[in-house]
């Protein structure tokens, strides 16, 4: 039996092997190939020549770039110690500068910024074309970071080891060379570190699978190792929990996309905590580990349903007990979209019906009582900033036509005032925001937005966006986008955004219900709204269009080849196309519990029903798409884009491609490549749907 189900395995192998080679655009794939540089070359070229010619583009531009450099936006703060840290971009710093105010300048509204860090001049002395993609700083002083710098955009970093009071890299410091890895400090002379360790020490999904401590004066070989996870994980990843004063050392196995093991290192070993691998470990409150569930989870006689935030009594767990409180169960209508902690209180962000609001939880006396934040209603509510030291912390507050304010709250006496508000880039007095509910195909009520003039005239004429992503459990929340406001919403556009499955809009089920054998759910979803916008006569198809980027690129990849009658323009952002192979590129192992496993054969058996780079066909009516994507990105490959367009274009459709060459996932490195990529994108919508 054993030899029968090895010859299988091996002729299967062969199977795959002759389909990859049948695949005519392989050679798309090599990322820095000279053949493969040319086709984007020339692919971008033609497409920067006709979409820039038209009428809108410059337009667009120069008000979307100002709206970028604007002195105007709102500084958020990241608070560490006595400082506020806060990331910042403008027309004389590109790149960008990491600049401090002491936190009391900062909340009376007039921060002296002291500039720590230049990304310019840094990439400019290093002749490397720097992101800066986030530091972390050693409790409870914060006079050293770790600053992780990141070549052309894309998520493997460089670390190094920074004195904010020199303001100059750590001569000998901590430095980790290039990976998709991760540091934090222990204390000052200890770091837990993941990184590429070399060859047998990263998983198929290219992270790091072992997890070492690392002290001062010692090499990076020479780290002790404490953990190894499987080559078949997603990876594995260390970090510190803070309790006050106390840390703990914690180290997490990603199984796969939606579940980790959850180990701490102590007194030299390894201790497993007995919770649901599928939960959401968000941290610890005086004694107490928030832990979200994603599934049912019995204990003895209890039930605790999914979707539920539990607190379990940290040191008791640690010793194999369970002493569980339950926090909040949202209803069939509500999520938790956020959960935060200052020194005392904890923060949980809910979603009812996709609309934000937020609570402060205080545990006493062995229960948990809470209060409502009176924020603004309507709109989405962030937690941006809190402090470990005290109950002080930052929420922003937005929606499609409400500009972003950002407010100073004290969780102590549960008080709040409005800190800065971005100015209105544009006249948001013109246009009304409502929220309606489509019936997707198996009956399921699906929420929208729609934004639009007061004075919309219901005949069908309305050039109109969809945005939608429909994935990984990730809410999609009503927003103030001024660019799309000057870019879209004057230029005549309506915009909606679909609360798809697959998000977490309504919680976990909301999300699995989009998964795997059930993903034409969320395929279906979107053709709900986009038929209930038809019916509305909102809109025809003729000036109907869509728009998501990563798997939202794959939703409107499949949205345009299942239902080309639908619309007639769709701009697919750093898209996953090719679903046979996205396991192969890059980080694709990771996400098979979002999609499945091309390589199991019922498995591939519904992902190649709805794979756009398999179903696309000769002869039929579809859209003229535009595709962007970016060659420095790692994570989603750029190869899922070129290929998708060479096999158009041999196929005889038109298409349009755009590939910066950086940006990584996001896309764009600086504020001008946001800007000449938004006016690319939105010259192109309007060319097809006005």
């Amino acid at each position: 039996m054993k030899k029968y189900t090895l010859l299988l395995l091996a002729l299967f192998g062969i199977v795959l092997s002759t389909q990859a080679q049948e695949d005519k655009y392989l050679w798309l794939e090599e990322v820095d190939g000279q053949k493969a540089l040319e086709f984007v070359n020339a692919q971008n070229k033609t497409t920067i020549a006709e979409l820039s010619a038209e009428k809108d583009y410059q337009n667009i531009y120069d008000k979307s770039l100002a709206i970028y450099n604007s002195d105007e936006r709102i500084a958020y703060p990241s608070i560490r110690g006595n400082y506020v840290y806060n990331f910042w971009k403008d027309k004389d710093h590109v790149r960008g500068i990491w600049r401090r105010s002491t936190v009391d300048d900062y909340r009376k509204g007039n921060p002296t910024w002291e500039t720590l860090l230049d990304i310019d001049k840094l990439s400019e002395e290093d002749d490397i074309k720097w992101v800066y993609k986030g530091s972390s700083g050693l409790y409870p002083n914060y006079n050293r970071f770790l600053i992780e710098l990141s070549k052309g955009g894309g998520d493997a970093v460089v670390v190094k080891e920074f004195d904010v009071t020199t303001k100059q890299f750590i001569e000998n410091g901590f430095l980790i060379e290039e990976s998709k890895g991760s540091a934090s400090y222990i204390d000052e002379n200890t770091l837990i570190v993941t990184s590429d360790f070399g060859e047998g020490t990263m998983t198929t999904s290219g992270y790091p699978r072992q997890v070492k401590l690392w002290k001062r004066g010692t090499s990076l070989n020479d780290a002790q190792l404490i953990y190894e996870g499987e080559t078949s994980d997603v990876g594995a990843w260390g970090g510190v929990l803070r309790d006050g004063s106390e840390t703990f050392t914690l180290i997490s196995r990603a199984l796969t996309t939606f579940s980790s093991e959850n180990l701490v290192w102590m007194n030299n070993e390894i201790i497993k905590l007995d919770i649901p691998d599928d939960a959401s470990l968000t941290g610890v409150l005086n004694n107490q580990l928030i832990v979200q569930l994603k599934s049912d989870w019995t204990v003895q006689t209890n039930t605790y349903n999914t979707g539920t935030l539990l607190s379990l009594n940290f040191r008791e767990l640690l010793k194999g007990n369970k002493e569980i409180q339950v926090i909040i169960e949202p209803d069939e209508f509500s999520s938790i979209s956020q959960v935060s902690t200052t020194k005392n209180k904890l923060l949980i962000g809910l979603l009812t019906n996709v609309i934000s609001e937020l609570h402060t939880y205080s545990f006493s006396k062995g229960t948990w009582s809470s209060e409502k934040v009176n924020a603004p209603d309507f709109g989405r509510i962030s937690i941006v900033g809190t402090d470990d030291l005290s109950d002080q912390y930052f929420f922003d507050f937005q929606n499609f036509i409400t500009p972003s304010t950002l407010y100073s709250a004290d969780a102590g006496d549960n008080t709040f005032k409005a800190h800065k508000s971005l100015p209105a880039f544009f006249d948001a007095s013109r246009y009304e925001v409502t929220q309606y509910k489509a019936k997707s195909k198996d009956g399921t009520m699906v929420p929208y937005f729609m934004v639009a003039a007061k004075d919309l005239k219901n005949d069908g004429t309305n050039p109109t966006l969809v945005y939608a992503y429909g994935g990984f459990e990730i809410s999609s929340q009503p927003f103030y986008a001024a660019t799309f406001g000057v870019s879209w919403l004057d230029k005549g556009g309506v915009f909606v955004l679909a609360n798809i499955r697959g998000g977490g809009e309504y919680g976990p089920k909301w999300h699995q219900d989009g998964i795997k054998e059930k993903r034409q759910n969320v395929f279906d979803d979107l053709y709900a709204v986009s038929e209930d916008l038809i019916t509305k006569k909102v809109t025809t198809p003729r000036h109907l269009g869509i728009m998501g980027g990563s798997n939202g690129g794959l939703l409107v990849g499949v949205a345009f080849t299942q239902r080309p009658d639908l619309y007639n323009a769709v701009v697919s952002q750093v898209p996953l196309l090719d679903m046979q192979r996205y396991n192969k590129l890059l980080a694709g192992a990771s996400w098979m519990g979002e999609f499945g496993d091309p390589d199991i054969p019922e498995e591939w058996e519904y992902i190649k029903k709805y794979s756009p780079y398999h179903n696309l066909k000769k002869g039929m009516d579809y859209p003229e798409v535009y595709f962007g994507t970016s060659t420095r990105d790692d994570r989603v490959h750029p190869g899922h884009a070129r290929k998708m367009v060479a096999k158009m274009n041999d196929m005889g459709y038109k298409t349009y491609y755009y590939e910066n060459t950086e940006g990584g996932h996001a896309g764009s490195s600086t504020n001008e490549q946001s800007a000449k990529s938004g006016a690319l994108t939105f010259s192109y919508l309007l060319m097809k749907l006005k």
